[in-house]
């Protein structure tokens, strides 16, 4: 992706006005009548948070609430000899994928973090769903110098429509290693259990420090053994989950997350001694599972901004010239709106973009606020207000107020997508057709016109394109399929605007 120039941002203190150019951008974008009532944000964080509970693998718990799933994969990871049962499904397919799922994770974790307090009778489900995802970490990380990355064959996996529960694609298992490094993937799986460790503090000491314990031996195995994990399992990663960005954010990434959780010096030591070797300052507006740079300055500011570490005040500017590349309306903007006024960027699953940037937006507007701070963005300045309000401009689009008047979540609304690409939701449930589903018996399902049988509430799928057009078809799954990591940070925004409607 080619790089470009920032507009030069500066921090100046709190109430200075937004550019009026701005706030008409944001508050008249075409709207439907029903953006006027507001929307149910409780209603729809329990919806975001019971999706993944669809997208649980493994032996299903006695108090699993998404009812037409079943147990499934029981056996992975019995071919290397390990335990690998669990974890989350990453999307509408049966294979679990180390990367996006350690990022699911984080970014779960960061969701409870800032906005548990606001999350209310949710929380615990919340807090569940990280466990879910957590007890799989440690399992995969259980051996020391290796990391379990994927399980599950791809290509055969994507040759199959059938239910997870009828699974009979191979489950290969796929690790990292001291010869086969891949420092991105055990950089973010850090990252994911350092960040979680900091959930269960209170909640449950000793599982804390069993996060911290592990994030900490895995952050050295990353960090020791450097390399791109899609050069050491290029086959059967690529072109799925292939790390074309470079492992050297995870490595930031995972000791940024660690210094927040255990305030060692080490990682202090270890950012300011790395932030140009490892480019902290290649920020670009993007976040997501490939790349970390605007989460790791935002992430890291907050301290700047509490008075506590001046010492890292470069990864204020950075994070204050991201600020600057996402506000719609300044000149040399390097985010593209759609009509309606949906953040969008080429390449698929756009809604990934949109609750990962709109996740950074509020997150970093609630730390300027503590400090009463704004950022100066050429000639326009951007208040905290400002950036919750393009954070809430987002979800509300994704939630109904666009140009179809359409939520993108399904379950949520009058109107949603019916036919979503995902293979449990698009297949008879046990329950409806105990009699076993084969791989190619599965593809009139994925062919049919009719709706998905099986609701997968709280799913929000990769979205409309840039003209704001929806399909509304299985096999368009760039805009049909759901992901863990469009609702993992959805999850806190939902969470924060339940309480500031």
């Amino acid at each position: 992706m080619a790089r470009k120039a920032l507009p030069s941002p500066t921090t100046t203190s709190s109430p200075a006005l937004p550019a009026l150019a701005i706030l008409l951008l944001l508050l008249h974008h075409p709207l439907r009548p029903a953006a006027a009532a507001g929307h149910d944000y409780f209603a729809a964080l329990h919806k975001s948070i019971l999706f993944f509970e669809g997208q649980r693998s493994g032996k299903l718990p006695p108090d699993q609430r998404v009812r037409w799933r079943g147990d499934s994969a029981l056996h992975d990871g019995a071919t290397a000899g390990v335990d690998l049962t669990g974890g989350y499904y990453d999307a509408g397919d049966n294979v679990k994928f180390g990367f996006p799922m350690a990022f699911t994770t984080t970014l779960l974790a960061w969701s409870v973090i800032d906005f548990g307090r606001t999350m209310g009778p949710e929380l615990p489900h919340a807090v569940s769903a990280v466990r879910w995802a957590t007890d799989y970490l440690l399992k995969a990380t259980a051996v020391p110098g290796v990391v379990y990355v994927q399980v599950g064959d791809a290509f055969s996996d994507h040759n199959c429509w059938e239910r997870p529960e009828d699974m009979d694609t191979l489950r290969t298992v796929y690790r990292i290693d001291r010869p086969h490094p891949g420092s991105d993937v055990a950089g973010e799986t850090a990252a994911a259990l350092a960040a979680a460790s900091i959930v269960f503090r209170s909640r449950d000491p000793g599982y804390s420090r069993l996060l911290l314990d592990r994030a900490v031996r895995v952050f050295a195995f990353a960090n020791k053994y450097r390399g791109a994990y899609s050069a050491s399992l290029r086959r059967a990663v690529c072109p799925f989950y292939c790390d074309v960005n470079g492992y050297e954010d995870e490595l930031l990434w995972g000791a940024a997350w660690l210094h927040k959780a255990s305030r060692r010096r080490l990682y202090r030591e270890y950012i300011m001694r790395n932030e140009v070797k490892l480019h902290a300052g290649d920020t670009i507006n993007e976040f997501g599972w490939d790349n970390k740079h605007a989460g790791i300055n935002v992430l890291i500011s907050k301290e700047v901004l509490m008075g506590r570490a001046d010492y890292f005040k470069s990864f204020k500017a950075n994070a204050d010239g991201f600020i600057c590349s996402v506000l719609p309306g300044i000149s040399r903007t390097q985010v593209q709106y759609s009509p309606g006024g949906l953040i969008f960027k080429a390449g698929g699953s756009n809604m990934q973009h949109v609750t990962s940037l709109s996740f950074l937006l509020l997150a970093y507007s609630n730390y300027l606020s503590h400090a009463n701070k704004a950022v100066l963005c050429g000639g326009t300045s951007a208040s905290p207000a400002l950036l919750r309000q393009l954070a809430k401009r987002q979800v509300d689009y994704i939630l109904g107020d666009n140009p179809l008047g359409m939520s993108y979540m399904v379950g949520y609304g009058a109107r949603y997508p019916q036919r979503i690409h995902h293979r449990a939701s698009s297949l008879p449930s046990l329950r409806a057709h105990p009699a076993r589903i084969g791989c190619k018996a599965g593809s009139r399902y994925f062919l049919s016109p009719n709706p998905n049988p099986n609701l997968l509430v709280g799913a929000v799928v990769g979205g409309p394109n840039v003209t704001d057009a929806f399909p509304d078809s299985r096999p368009f799954f760039q805009e049909s399929e759901p992901t863990t990591y469009i609702n993992a940070p959805l999850m806190g925004l939902l969470g924060y605007f339940s309480a500031h409607p």
